[in-house]
């Protein structure tokens, strides 16, 4: 498993958070977990040391911790590859700490609800307008915030925003054009 590809996906595609590429001279982990001597999370307490990658891990390596009760594929363990006994509690950037899948879910839900919901309105608007979000579409997001927060988060709620909205009714694909000459 890799906690630093996870807690990055993880922060980047369900938080939204942006962190500029790593320096070229840092060393990658082990790319197996029976090759390395020591566990993942030694390694990266290594890594993290160093205060200008500390920046920007801080933000996601727990995140990707707390996902270590999990293998490559999502089957669940108590042992990494190497026979070693896996510990998927993890501190996050806000200090709190984390246990396992409910663990994160929890820190989702009590400090960064705001982000998820902001990310996955725009996530879902620009794959329901098959483009990028832009900014005249603010208005339509703010509403598609406030929607899912007045209605218990239900998903339904982001299928009728955007099909009511004028983004969606009104756009035109490429054969449009070409049919209507």
């Amino acid at each position: 498993t890799s906690p630093v590809k996870r807690g990055f996906w993880s922060v980047h595609h369900l938080l939204g958070q942006h962190f500029p590429p790593p320096p070229a001279e840092v060393a990658e982990l082990p790319t197996s977990e029976k090759e390395a001597e020591r566990t993942i999370r030694q390694l990266l307490a290594d890594h993290v040391a160093q205060p200008q990658c500390a920046m920007c891990h801080k933000h996601f390596d727990g995140l990707g911790l707390t996902m270590e009760g999990f293998d490559a594929i999502g089957r669940s363990r108590s042992v990494d590859s190497a026979g070693r006994p896996v510990d998927d509690v993890a501190r996050l950037a806000n200090g709190e700490t984390a246990a396992g899948i409910p663990g994160l879910i929890r820190y989702i839900d009590q400090h960064r609800r705001q982000d998820f919901v902001q990310n996955l309105c725009r996530k879902f608007l620009g794959y329901a307008l098959g483009r990028s979000v832009s900014l005249s579409d603010q208005p339509l997001l703010d509403e598609m915030e406030r929607r899912l927060e007045q209605n218990e988060y239900r998903f339904s709620v982001l299928f009728d925003a955007v099909i009511r909205s004028p983004q969606f009714r009104n756009q035109r694909g490429s054969e449009h054009s070409t049919a209507s000459r």
